[in-house]
């Protein structure tokens, strides 16, 4: 007895023919995607290049100022102390009076010294006249040479002894050593004053000497003869010049000192006061932009992000010259630049960008949406 055997149905078959044509189909596929090399005559599509931004901006002249608080003082004052003991005779100048070099600040009792300096001038007389007569026997070897240095030995000394009288007579009217104000006077009428004590002090604030401390950074680009402003707490403002810079920094705080030099012709009492001193510091070419602008490159550097001529964004370190809330100045970047206004974030370092001017993006958009300086 033979068996038959049924055959499937055709939709059967034509499922099972249809999923052998899509492997085959599949397998020619993956062979074509991997090819090394695209088909002789077919199009690659490019990516489309990101757009940003961009404004050209020039270089301009800046002089950077440097701000410091700081501290007025006299140019020159002195402490003045008794060269002779003596009791106060006269008060020739008043306390707060100007004087000029010279002028007698104080007279003390002068007591015996004309007395003494007259009867040192008769020494020194007789002690010449001695040694004029031993001259006239040495010439004719009446005297050893031991007795005629004796009487030239008396007048030295009586020389000295009226140099000595006539100073201190000079010292019991103290004279002014430079023009200016009797800041303090400690004395009064016939008190007595000991050699070595202070009994005042003169001030010459016709000019003013304006010191602060300039931090590490900014210490290395101070040079004397720089101009200064100095600007008082009521608003004045007075014109100087950088007079010193220190050559060794603080200690403790590892600042540098400079020192300032203004006139005071009016004479303002000022000395002591608290001022700010403003510095010009040499002019140097800047670019003013944002300060939104500015971001760190990876060495934690500030950087600013432009095009090359070939539209490749380009990461620049630069320097912060000065920067307020509106404006950063930053130099080390070329002279002419453009700089990504918009757009920057989303681009790297060697991306080449579609850049749209500033002026291009106004006139589509009706309104500028990055105002990167002003």
């Amino acid at each position: 007895m033979h068996r038959r055997f049924a055959l499937p149905p055709l939709s059967v078959l034509f499922a099972i023919g249809l999923a052998c044509l899509l492997l085959v189909w599949l397998a020619l596929g993956d062979i074509e995607a991997f090819r090394e090399t695209a088909p002789e005559g077919g199009d690659t599509a490019e990516p489309a290049l990101t757009r940003v931004e961009v404004v050209e901006r020039q270089a301009q002249a800046h002089s950077p100022r440097l701000v410091l608080q700081g501290q007025l003082e006299a140019h020159r004052e002195v402490e003045l102390r008794a060269r002779q003991s003596g009791r106060v005779e006269a008060l020739p100048v008043a306390l707060g009076e100007r004087v000029t070099q010279g002028e007698t600040l104080l007279a003390l009792a002068r007591e015996e010294l004309p007395a003494r300096l007259e009867q040192a001038e008769a020494e020194l007389a007789l002690a010449r006249g001695e040694l004029a007569g031993a001259e006239e026997l040495r010439r004719r070897e009446l005297i050893s040479n031991p007795d005629y240095l004796r009487r030239q030995s008396g007048v030295s000394r009586a020389l000295a002894e009226v140099a000595a009288l006539r100073r201190q007579l000079d010292d019991t009217r103290p004279e002014a050593p430079f023009d200016g104000v009797l800041d303090r006077l400690d004395v009064e009428l016939g008190d007595l004053v000991q050699a070595g004590e202070a009994w005042g002090r003169l001030v010459d604030d016709a000019r003013l000497t304006a010191h602060a401390a300039a931090p590490q950074r900014d210490a290395l680009s101070l040079t004397p003869g720089l101009p200064a402003e100095i600007q008082l707490l009521d608003g004045t403002r007075l014109a100087g010049e950088l007079s010193h810079v220190a050559s060794r920094a603080d200690e403790s705080t590892r600042s540098f000192r400079v020192e300032a030099t203004l006139d005071n012709p009016e004479g303002r009492r000022l000395a002591g006061a608290s001022a700010t001193l403003v510095i010009r510091l040499p002019e140097r070419q800047v670019h003013r932009l944002s300060p939104a602008l500015l971001e760190l490159d990876g060495d934690g550097q500030l950087a600013v992000k432009h095009l090359d001529t070939d539209d490749r964004v380009l990461l620049t370190p630069i320097e912060l010259v000065g920067a307020d809330t509106e404006t950063a100045r930053v130099a080390g970047l070329p002279e002419r630049v453009r700089l990504i206004t918009l757009g920057g974030g989303f681009v790297d370092a060697g991306d080449r960008v579609q850049a749209v001017p500033v002026e291009s993006a106004t006139t589509r958009n009706g309104t500028n949406a990055t105002e990167e300086a002003r």
